[in-house]
């Protein structure tokens, strides 16, 4: 069986960031890069509000250079996805997809979370060129312009409000006659004179030659007064959750409800000891890639304590 001292999971900058730090504790780290080599910033175009960028980088040539300058420390980089994994003794045991098993002191899980989508063929098609699931990232490029907003929660909420500031008008969809956000958040955006409500609404598809131009929606989906229209828009953002791919640590970590790994504290640490979680998996919060990258540093620090130790 194959040992290593430090198996991280996972790319993107919580991932990478990790084997950076590990390889330069000479942990000779062995990286499982999972589905999506680079996580959900290889989705994305240009990456604006990473510190180092000053014109902004594509989100792809970002991972590109993270994952060199991992392997450039000695990590061991590797495609394909650890499907298996036994946290109840020390070393643990990975297995992958295609059956290889690997012995590990620690473990640091940077799996990420997937966003939620409507499942229309049009978010894959605009994906990129209108479509996201992250205001904060990918709000600036629609300045003064009129985008959509997908949901009805305090995500949805949140998302809409900050739009609202960089924006010329924002409409949220929400597919129910109410909305399910708390009543701070209510009034928030009822009282925003940029937002405009659209309830019992759901999009049916996109349209556009350059990117998204508009929302194919219909109002009261079904019912006797059904109505279906077209809505010009220049953005379309998805706001209807996120799910932590943890799947195949239930039962062996703490998590919330949603199945993000619970730490403790202000550190990486899990409930297990030797087992360290950074990035989106254990952030339900920020959802950022610089705060990514800071908890992949603090995971590999947290690592190489533990091995001194």
């Amino acid at each position: 069986m194959e040992h290593t001292k430090c198996l991280i999971i996972g790319s993107g900058p919580a991932g990478y960031t990790a084997a950076i730090y590990a390889g330069r504790a000479n942990l000779e780290p062995i990286e499982y890069c999972g589905l999506q080599m680079g996580g959900q910033l290889t989705t994305t175009t240009t990456v604006e509000n990473f510190p180092g960028y000053p014109q902004g980088v594509d989100g792809n040539q970002m991972m590109a250079d993270l994952q060199e300058q991992a392997r450039r420390f000695g990590t061991d980089v590797r495609d394909g996805i650890i499907t298996e994994i036994d946290l109840s003794k020390a070393p643990y045991v990975a297995t992958t997809d295609r059956g290889d098993k690997i012995e590990a002191d620690t473990v640091i899980v940077a799996t990420g979370a997937s966003a939620k989508y409507l499942g229309l063929p049009d978010e894959q098609k605009y994906m990129g060129q209108g479509v996201s699931a992250c205001a904060t990232c990918d709000g600036f490029f629609y300045r003064k312009k009129t985008v959509a907003v997908v949901g009805g929660g305090d995500t949805a909420c949140e998302e809409a409000i900050y739009l609202a500031g960089l924006c010329q008008k924002v409409y949220l969809l929400v597919r129910k006659p109410y909305l399910r956000a708390s009543e701070v958040m209510k009034k928030r955006v009822a009282n925003n004179p940029k937002i405009e409500i659209l309830y019992e609404h759901n999009a049916l598809g996109l349209y556009g030659d350059n990117g998204v131009e508009g929302a194919h929606v219909v109002y009261r989906k079904g019912e006797a007064d059904e109505r279906k229209y077209d809505l010009a828009i220049d953005g379309f953002f998805l706001a209807i959750g996120h799910k932590p791919n943890t799947d195949i640590f239930k039962g062996q970590l703490d998590m919330d409800e949603v199945g993000y790994i619970k730490v403790q504290g202000d550190t990486p640490r899990t409930s297990v000891a030797g087992v360290f979680a950074a990035g989106d998996c254990a952030d339900p919060t920020y959802r950022q890639a610089v705060v990514a990258a800071g908890s992949g540093c603090k995971a590999a620090l947290e690592a190489e304590r533990y091995l001194n130790q």
